[in-house]
């Protein structure tokens, strides 16, 4: 939550609250945050923010299906691979594969830093590259 930088590789004791859980997150993570919601078809979806840790390079999947049924087994669904390029300082958002009935065509993508910069990317299942 503090964004501050720890090398890895060793064991951490730290002292906390019960309100506090400290979250260590590794260099080249991407980490998605979708909407507040109580069950998956409260809000849509159509608005994430990825919080992109530097230090490495990275990678992700974006797995999304239609929350209520088995359809995914027979091949309803989507994935959008996201890689973070550390030296470029370049998040892609590579092509969309699969479909399924009632996925969102297209999305805004929020892309936070740590060090607070941010850009807004809208999305709509082709490749996508955003620098920082």
């Amino acid at each position: 939550w503090t964004n501050e930088k720890i090398e890895g590789g060793r064991e951490i004791t730290r002292e906390t609250t019960l309100d506090l859980i400290p979250l260590y997150i590794k260099a080249g993570s991407i980490v998605p945050f979708g909407p507040d919601v109580q069950y998956a078809t409260e809000k849509p979806w159509d608005s994430l923010v990825l919080r992109v840790y530097p230090g490495a390079d990275g990678s992700f999947v974006l797995y999304e299906d239609e929350f209520d049924n088995y359809n995914y087994e027979k091949g309803a669904y989507t994935e959008i691979p996201m890689s973070w390029d550390d030296s470029s300082r370049r998040l892609i958002l590579g092509t969309r594969k699969g479909e399924y009935k009632g996925m969102l065509q297209s999305r805004e993508f929020t892309v936070v830093l740590p060090d607070g910069r941010q850009k807004s990317v809208s999305y709509n299942g082709k490749k996508v590259s955003v620098k920082f």
